[in-house]
């Protein structure tokens, strides 16, 4: 029986509009939750999920953490000479798990900023500093320089992109989005034991009913136990979404796209109106992300930043056009609004284990001493 890995299937979209983003928080069935919420019966939710996955429209599923409550993160802005951002790009994908997006952007805009290709989210451990590891990338890589942008609040954080393929410039919930700070948040060992096998990867052989029961027993716990620490790491505001991720940057098999243009929005509105811009961005239904982040002078001091996706370039500029429009209407001034455009990118979970970063530190550390650095090389 041939089956439909296309995203574009009826049934495969039909639930993807809800296991991409929809799940929210923790669920002992969450595949139970996908098809009630999608009206999908179970075993063909559970079949479409694993073929998706098997033939790389889904590239991967998890469940996801608000790591800004365990992790120091930023957005990194890099300064690489042309003749080594690729190496740049490759060395952030394949050899520092705790990089997640890493991007290759561009911009019309004759700005200082303009500079700075590559673009990564980084986040270390709470306790270790982004400043000392970012040090060891720049030495790594060639990197000229770089900008680190923490997020000091959070509007928007999904992705649903199928969902989003509807979406009309201006479509926008009723209220300002809400922001979301971001405070760190002490883990005892047993909830780091719980929280990193909750964040593992599921393969293809584990989409099936009563997911969490043999990851519990992976640990030598008791579904029970395992349960009521995950329910409590959701009362914590660690846990974000069981989600299946969409593969949205390359073709599928088929040569299908589900997105083309990443646009990564740029504005900068007044000192002290950060929240309200930022609930006013962030309300907008096309967006996957929204920031309050402060850039410094080489980005005209933006603030706000937001991503939208899509595969017509005119239908993304129409929606930052739509949000441009709303943001005036609210009487927010803009002083400055840019677009950096996305070319080449990667993705994958960012690492947070504190273990785990002490241990790639260390060998950077250690080459260090020996004099092993070499710029740029490997």
């Amino acid at each position: 029986m041939n089956i439909s890995i296309e995203h574009t299937d009826p049934i495969n979209a039909q639930i993807l509009a809800v296991s991409e983003d929809q799940i929210a928080g923790f669920f002992r069935e969450p595949f139970q939750e996908i098809s009630r919420r999608s009206g999908i019966e179970l075993s063909i939710v559970l079949q479409r999920i694993r073929a998706m996955l098997e033939a790389g429209t889904i590239r991967r599923v998890r469940q996801t953490l608000l790591a800004t409550n365990l992790a120091e993160g930023a957005l990194v802005a890099w300064k690489v000479p042309p003749d080594k951002l690729d190496a740049a790009f490759d060395f952030m994908f394949r050899e520092d798990p705790f990089s997640g997006h890493v991007v290759i952007r561009s911009t019309d805009a004759k700005i200082p900023g303009e500079a700075y290709r590559l673009w990564t989210t980084l986040k270390v451990p709470v306790g270790s500093a982004l400043a000392d590891h970012c040090t060891i990338l720049l030495r790594k890589t060639g990197a000229e320089d770089y900008r680190i942008m923490k997020a000091k609040g959070i509007f928007t954080l999904g992705v649903g992109h199928v969902r989003r393929k509807t979406t009309q410039p201006g479509d926008k919930a009723p209220h300002p989005a809400k922001m979301l700070t971001v405070a760190s948040v002490p883990l005892t060992p047993l909830e780091w034991k719980v929280l990193l096998s909750l964040k593992r990867e599921f393969t293809p052989e584990e989409i099936r009913e009563s997911v969490w029961e043999d990851r519990a027993r992976e640990e030598d716990l008791e579904p029970k136990q395992f349960f009521e620490v995950a329910e409590s790491l959701v009362r914590h505001k660690i846990i974000g979404r069981f989600s299946t991720f969409l593969e949205h940057v390359k073709p599928s098999l088929q040569g299908q796209r589900v997105t083309r243009f990443n646009a990564l929005f740029h504005w900068a509105v007044p000192f002290g109106r950060e929240i309200e811009a930022g609930g006013e961005v962030g309300r907008h239904e096309v967006l996957t992300h929204c920031y309050w982040r402060e850039a410094g002078p080489e980005f005209n001091n933006v603030n706000i930043m937001a991503v939208a996706h899509g595969t017509d370039k005119e239908w993304v500029l129409a929606h930052k056009a739509a949000i441009d429009r709303h943001l005036e209407a609210a009487g927010i001034p803009i002083s400055y609004t840019n677009v950096f455009w996305g070319g080449r990118s990667e993705i994958k979970p960012s690492e947070i284990s504190p273990v785990a970063h002490v241990k790639w530190m260390a060998q950077f550390v250690e080459r260090t001493a020996r004099n092993e650095f070499v710029v740029g090389g490997s």
